[in-house]
């Protein structure tokens, strides 16, 4: 498991540990080398959240990312569930950018989220990480 990149994501080794025991792993690999990784964690029969997305520092902005979360989005659709969620933080402006540039839409706000949930504050674009914005997508199926 890349938990080089994960940590990246999510800087709780626990959490990781604790989502990834029911999630599905999808890895970008180039040259044998791991580029990126996305973690897709089932909440009901009807929904799953992408739980972790990371990328090598040195490979953003080259569209892997956008092409992990492209896969897990067939990949959630052929396993007919019904909605994708995606929750980053409120400094997060990259990734709040991205996931709406692929069909996702914020849905709401868990407020308070990092600072419950982390013994360490994050801060990201000299912003402290504080709430969760939650975006989702609703998926629709061929018939």
């Amino acid at each position: 498991m890349p938990y080089d990149l994960l940590l990246l994501a999510d800087p709780s080794r626990r959490m990781v540990d604790e989502y990834l025991e029911k999630s599905e792993v999808f890895v970008a690999i180039e040259a044998g080398e791991t580029l990126g990784v996305l973690v897709l964690y089932p909440l009901t029969n009807d929904t799953v959240e992408i739980k972790n997305l990371a990328v090598k520092p040195e490979c953003q902005g080259q569209g892997i990312g956008s092409n992990l979360i492209n896969e897990a989005v067939k990949h959630a659709t052929i396993k007919k569930y019904k909605t994708v969620f995606i929750g980053t933080a409120n400094s997060s402006l990259r990734q709040l950018s991205l996931y709406q540039k692929l069909g996702f839409k914020i849905t709401g706000v868990k407020h308070d989220f990092f600072i419950q949930h982390y013994a360490e504050p994050i801060f990201e674009e000299g912003m402290q990480a504080r709430h969760m914005i939650v975006l989702s997508q609703s998926l629709t199926h061929p018939t």
